[in-house]
């Protein structure tokens, strides 16, 4: 099972969680991204993430499967959320089970890391004193950053 999804509502990982549950699997690992409030020495108050569905669902789905091939995992799950969240908020839920923890633990981090850099969402700072920002846009037009990758 994969399954990557985008959100306008918060998140439940209790109810993601339950998705990936499997008497076949003695593992489970977990990422999740809060808002924080700040970045790059900037107070931030709140954030925007704006995304293009068609694809962005496509890449997150393939994402899932290259760590489910990769990593030899039961289960991979992400959900992603898009529109305005406040500082605090769960912006991102990354969740897998596998039959050991080692390859949930790679896998979960294999699928944040490829996320953030391969599926077109868009994240928009809003800072105190009323100025706004892009964040990491300039890398979207620029050559691909060196990155360590996981070897299966």
């Amino acid at each position: 099972m994969n399954r990557f999804s985008l959100h306008e509502t918060p998140l439940q990982p209790e109810r993601l969680r339950t998705e990936l549950q499997n008497p076949a699997c003695g593992g489970y690992a977990a990422f999740e991204g809060w808002v924080r409030d700040h970045n790059d020495g900037r107070a931030v108050l709140r954030l925007e993430y704006e995304s293009f569905e068609p694809l962005a669902v496509r890449e997150g789905e393939r994402i899932l499967a290259e760590a489910r091939h990769r990593f030899g995992v039961e289960h991979a799950r992400c959900a992603h959320r898009v529109g305005p969240l406040a500082v605090g908020e769960l912006a991102v839920w990354v969740g897998v089970s596998a039959a050991h923890r080692g390859e949930a633990f790679d896998a979960c981090r294999y699928i944040i890391d490829e996320v953030k850099h391969r599926v077109p969402i868009w994240k928009k700072e809003y800072y105190q004193g009323g100025d706004s920002g892009w964040v990491n846009c300039e890398r979207c037009a620029g050559p691909e950053p060196q990155r360590d990758r996981v070897s299966p």
